[in-house]
């Protein structure tokens, strides 16, 4: 996470100096704009950030204006906005747009921390966003039509709703793929139960009052008041611990729940969509998961089959892949060649549809590796000695992202070197990484001189010399 990139959009250059300053301390990498307009000019001229950061007060375009047009290019990045007040009604309309979290200034490191954890695992891996809920089932596997068939019909009733599978088969798309049929306009809100500890997966949920606990200088609303008459996602809920299962059992049962410090009940009409990849059952005999809490969630439950179990649909999803990222990575690739599309057929895909699309991702942004592959032959082992392709044998995909991810990350690092004339530490910078990560791959890289790109085994080998 911390090799993610995040923009700052705020009008106030004093916000943007101190966080700019905090993030890139913490190696994060960053770009600061000064307003709506530059944000957008960016997007046309820059690689897309991990996360951003939106101010949602400023002159001529609002945060909630730029959210707007974030949505409209179905763009999909993890949001966070950053708001003067603690309106929950300014909150909400954000995240309608699509915001992901948000925080109240004056920004807390803490929170500032927990909010940008929180919105860069979201972020990790999977399809998601608006853009890809029909990606789940564009399929031509019987037990998928069984499983929209249940959404479909469970959706236009508030109940709760679970969501069993395993990691990256599309739980959250299939969730949100609910919430469309829902109650579109209302937020869409998901909370990690296993990316906080119980403390603070508390707060988040129901959030607090002024004084709470120690630190607590604000109220601060939370995410079931966030989600009001929409959908709150409560991923990996088999995490969640059994002080919170009892307070989340008497929001299924009565509907209410009190902020930390509170003492006024409030009302949560929010749709409740859980996920887990383990069993409940086995969770409920063993006494690590309450039974009541499982009969409340599984009144209706869809589990949706792994990636190996309906491989007919990878033709179709490898299709889609390549049409939504070859134009943000630059690709001249229409199709994936056939050798490539035996080895996805055969390989065995233990993370599912996520491992997919990573796998597609990167065969986009290799754009030579297709001449790496030649018909019916082997691979050029001088550019790809990891992969092996006959007709009889299957690509190991494990061996081609080492090599592809490794020759790529290559390649930016010495680029990047140039570019500042090798100045490491401006180098580090710019990439995103601590200096001493630099100078261990540059050491690395020097034991395998035949792998760098052409001219620069002397200045690297001159570099590594001073290091």
């Amino acid at each position: 996470m911390k090799n993610s990139t995040i923009w700052i959009v705020d009008d106030d250059a004093s916000v943007r100096t101190y966080l700019s300053d905090l993030l890139i301390g913490q190696g994060y990498g960053v770009s600061c704009l000064d307003s709506g307009e530059q944000f957008l000019r960016h997007l046309d001229t820059a690689s897309r950030p991990s996360l951003l950061l939106l101010d949602i007060r400023m002159p001529m375009m609002c945060g909630l204006e730029v959210l707007e047009r974030i949505n409209k290019a179905r763009l999909c990045f993890p949001t966070i906005v950053l708001s003067a007040d603690n309106q929950t009604t300014t909150v909400v309309q954000a995240m309608r747009l699509g915001a992901t979290d948000y925080l109240v200034k004056p920004i807390d490191e803490k929170e500032l921390d927990t909010a940008l954890r929180r919105s860069l695992c979201g972020a990790d891996g999977g399809v998601q966003g608006s853009s890809s809920t029909s990606t789940l089932f564009r399929s031509s596997n019987a037990r998928m039509h069984h499983v929209q068939a249940i959404c479909d019909k469970a959706a236009p009733i508030n109940v709760p709703i679970l969501i069993l599978g395993e990691s990256g088969v599309g739980k959250e798309v299939a969730a949100r793929y609910i919430h469309s049929q829902y109650n579109a306009r209302e937020p869409f809100v998901k909370v990690n139960c296993a990316a906080l500890p119980a403390e603070l997966l508390e707060s988040e949920l129901f959030g607090y009052e002024r004084g709470a606990y120690t630190g607590a200088m604000r109220e601060k609303p939370g995410k079931f008041e966030i989600a009001g008459r929409g959908t709150i996602m409560l991923d990996e809920i088999a995490e969640m611990s059994p002080l919170l299962q009892a307070k989340l059992l008497h929001v299924l049962q009565d509907g209410e729940f009190y902020r930390l410090g509170g003492t006024r009940a409030l009302t949560s009409q929010a749709r409740i969509v859980a996920a887990t990849n383990k069993n409940l059952q086995l969770m409920v005999e063993s006494g690590s998961f309450r039974e009541d809490l499982y009969f409340r969630l599984n009144v209706i439950s869809v589990e949706i089959p792994p990636l190996r179990e309906r491989r007919e649909d990878i033709p179709t999803l490898c299709a889609l892949f390549v049409e939504r990222f070859r134009a943000t990575y630059n690709s001249p690739v229409g199709r994936l060649p056939k050798p490539v599309m035996d080895a996805f057929m055969n390989h065995h895909w233990p993370g599912n549809v996520r491992e997919l699309e990573n796998a597609v991702k990167r065969f986009l942004i290799l754009r030579d590796l297709s001449e790496s592959i030649p018909e019916g032959g082997r691979a050029n082992s001088r550019r790809a000695p990891a992969v092996a392709v006959r007709k009889t044998t299957v690509v190991s995909l494990k061996d081609l992202a080492a090599s592809a991810s490794d020759r790529t990350e290559r390649e930016l690092v010495f680029r990047t070197l140039n570019e500042v004339n090798w100045n490491r530490k401006a180098a580090a910078l710019r990439l995103g990484i601590c200096y001493k990560s630099l100078l261990n791959k540059l050491h690395r890289w020097q034991a395998s001189e035949s792998g760098l790109p052409a001219g620069q085994e002397p200045r690297e080998t001159q570099l590594l010399a001073t290091a």
